[in-house]
């Protein structure tokens, strides 16, 4: 299975910020939407990333308010791990238990195309082994008996 199968099942419903957005307001959208991350675009480019994780951060290093702490720029991680459409589950589910990731960006060269979280995958994978038991199942039920069985 591919990053692209998880997408389309997902949808391409995504949420965007720049890295001048107040931090408040992207604290805002995410709570608003039921989201854990914001995708940093700036000028068309991927600039980061802004998770829940950085938010946290935030609060800690900021003694337990965002209220005037800046821009998104601040705390979005500006390097963030990027899957193209291509790469294979298991390589995702290795680089988001490796790196301690729950969302990555997915890139078609410059693209934007999404976002997969830790869930997305975990429920592909769980849907993808559910239909494969299923047909296991299926396969043993009707497997013709042998000459001499009955």
């Amino acid at each position: 299975m591919k990053v692209s199968e998880i997408l389309q099942v997902k949808g391409n419903i995504l949420y965007t910020v720049t890295p001048d957005t107040p931090i408040m307001d992207a604290v805002s959208v995410m709570e608003e939407k039921d989201i854990g991350s914001l995708v940093v675009m700036e000028y068309g480019e991927l600039a980061g990333i802004l998770t829940f994780r950085e938010v946290i951060r935030g609060i800690h290093g900021n003694k337990g308010t965002l209220a005037e702490a800046g821009t998104v720029r601040k705390f979005m991680d500006d390097h963030p791990l990027t899957v193209t459409p291509e790469t294979e589950v298991n390589e995702v589910r290795r680089m988001m238990l490796e790196k301690h990731s729950r969302y990555l960006p997915v890139m078609d060269a410059r693209t934007l195309l999404g976002v997969i979280s830790f869930y997305d995958v975990a429920k592909a994978v769980l849907e993808a082994q559910s239909f494969e038991n299923k047909m296991l199942k299926a396969y043993i039920r009707d497997w013709p008996a042998q000459e001499g069985e009955e």
